[in-house]
């Protein structure tokens, strides 16, 4: 039961980060963290990072330790320069998700992208 209310406060934590931090800030801080899954498959783990809008060449994965590391920049498309914006809900600007794998180590077998998210693979090496 503890371990769940942890789970809880971190997912509220990540939640705060990614939809209260002002998108636009003049700096190479992430700005907001995509949300993802993480789940094993054919003896693969797959990971899936929701990245509307953001080209696949403009992300980039860094693996530091058991850590995955995921940035991206998603930018203000030109039509929001000379008007009004009444709502803006999607988050813009350098996103960054650090992703802790499971034990083990793995070696990237496949990465794609389809409908906005990232598609990543890992297989595991004995």
């Amino acid at each position: 039961m503890w371990e769940a209310a942890i789970d809880a406060l971190e997912r509220a934590e990540r939640l705060h980060r990614q939809f209260f931090r002002l998108a636009g800030q003049h700096t190479r801080a992430p700005v907001w963290e995509p949300p993802i899954e993480v789940f094993e498959h054919d003896g693969l783990l797959a990971i899936v990072v929701a990245l509307p809008g953001v080209p696949p060449d403009r992300v980039n994965l860094n693996l530091e330790g058991a850590t995955l590391i995921v940035t991206a920049e998603r930018t203000l498309p030109r039509a929001f320069a000379g008007g009004a914006v009444h709502c803006l809900e999607i988050p813009y600007g350098r996103s960054e998700r650090h992703i802790r794998l499971p034990a083990g180590r793995y070696r990237l077998a496949r990465r794609d992208s389809e409908d906005g998210c990232l598609l990543l693979d890992f297989e595991r090496l004995e």
